[in-house]
């Protein structure tokens, strides 16, 4: 399992909040291009994103299933992107003093080629990608320290 940590500056029901907000998630989640649709129940467990993600005009269209959500401490995602596979997402958010949040980002491909083709180079690649993606997230939590 890939797995990237990060302090962003932020309490762990304003980081949560980004993520309960399935509509958000092209602009932080390195790879989805766009979301075409969100449940109206988003984040609840059975609830799906659906998504597109790649450059097109390979772009590929599937939907995220949430597994478990308990909020503001965990969610964790089925994310598709058939016929690549599927892979299980987890985010844990642990405070760090009043106005912090340590947030944990694990990924393992779960069905489908992709679980068959990991080494070193997919490895490097997944933990660049979700480093990543915990900077955009921690951007847009950190922009919303301000509002109500």
């Amino acid at each position: 399992m890939a797995i990237v940590e990060k302090v962003i500056d932020a309490p762990p029901q304003q980081v949560f909040d980004v993520l309960a907000d399935g509509w958000t998630y092209s602009d932080w989640v390195v790879g989805t291009t766009h979301v075409r649709d969100v449940d109206d129940a988003w984040p609840r467990v059975g609830s799906q994103l659906h998504h597109k993600a790649g450059p097109w005009p390979f772009s590929l269209q599937d939907a995220s299933t949430v597994l478990v959500c308990e909020p503001p401490h965990r969610l964790v995602l089925k994310a598709g992107l058939w016929p690549a596979g599927e892979a299980i997402v987890a985010f844990t958010l642990q405070p760090v003093g009043d106005n912090a949040t340590r947030v944990r980002l694990g990924e393992d491909f779960a069905a489908g080629p992709l679980r068959w083709v990991r080494n070193k180079v997919n490895d490097l690649v997944l933990h660049l990608r979700n480093r990543e993606t915990l900077d955009r997230l921690a951007d847009i939590a950190t922009r919303q320290k301000g509002s109500p």
